[in-house]
């Protein structure tokens, strides 16, 4: 049970040598690194939130297990969807799903469903991988892609998700993949992004949720950043940290029309 690269040679380079050689610029290697609960990060082209993606990863811990969370963009598969058997072929060679956390998972959440074709062409997660694989060569994760699910539903994936990883001595990294606003002038974007990022930054994944509606910010991964949340503080996070904030206008030069980029830690 492979999943084949969706955009290798789009999003990032389709090699594994240039693929290295782009995530080293990317990234840094410091002296010491934060010790995460969860992060949000971001999934557009390496080009224009590799930055941020790069500074994230460079910041935080990685551990050898990771449970990550994507938004569903194309549509396909359940509104909860776990992949839990087979590896994620990627230009380097396979990244093994760590299977067992995956099996208790999904036994664990009704919310939950066993569902391969809404990853099947999602970029949100795959992106995420070789900034991982810069830091921690051997890793396994659970890949679980979001749709449309009410807050209700985010609390209860992320307390389960949560009450599961107390069962394990090392508690893998939460990721959930986000872009924050789109299409939007830069100073609109960034207005309305910092009103998305406090509530992070507040620990408040009810408020993020609501925010993100009330306000009309078109934050594609509320779902994943809300759900991560809800573990996370289930789990004892007791602080977030903003790491790096972009849009995409500082690398076009289009400051009409920008995406913002935001990489947090939740401690």
């Amino acid at each position: 049970m492979i999943r084949l690269p969706a955009v290798a040679g789009q999003f990032y380079p389709g090699t594994a040598r240039e693929l290295e050689l782009e995530i080293r610029r990317l990234t840094r290697d410091l002296p010491e690194r934060i010790s995460a609960r969860g992060i949000v990060v971001p999934h557009a082209g390496y080009v224009y939130s590799g930055a941020v993606a790069g500074e994230v990863f460079s910041s935080v811990a990685i551990p050898d297990r990771l449970v990550i969370f994507c938004p569903n963009h194309t549509g396909l598969g359940a509104d909860a969807a776990l992949m839990s058997r087979g590896a994620w072929k990627m230009p380097w060679g396979d990244v093994p799903i760590e299977e067992e956390l995956a099996s208790r998972l999904l036994a664990a959440s009704p919310v939950l469903s066993e569902d391969r074709s809404a990853h099947s062409r999602e970029h949100s997660l795959e992106v995420q991988l070789p900034f991982i694989r810069r830091f921690r060569k051997d890793f396994r994760f659970v890949p679980i892609a979001l749709g449309h699910l009410s807050l209700t539903e985010c609390r209860a994936l992320g307390e389960t998700v949560a009450d599961v990883l107390r069962e394990d001595p090392s508690p893998p990294l939460l990721i959930a993949s986000s872009d924050m606003t789109h299409y939007e002038a830069d100073a609109i974007a960034r207005k309305k992004d910092e009103k998305a990022i406090s509530r992070i930054l507040a620990l408040d994944p009810e408020g993020l949720y609501r925010t993100v509606r009330s306000e009309r910010i078109t934050m594609c991964g509320v779902i994943p950043a809300t759900v991560m949340l809800f573990a996370a503080l289930s789990l004892g996070a007791r602080e977030a940290r903003l790491i790096k904030y972009a849009t995409s206008g500082e690398v076009s030069g289009d400051y009409g029309q920008v995406v913002g980029y935001a990489g947090l830690a939740v401690l």
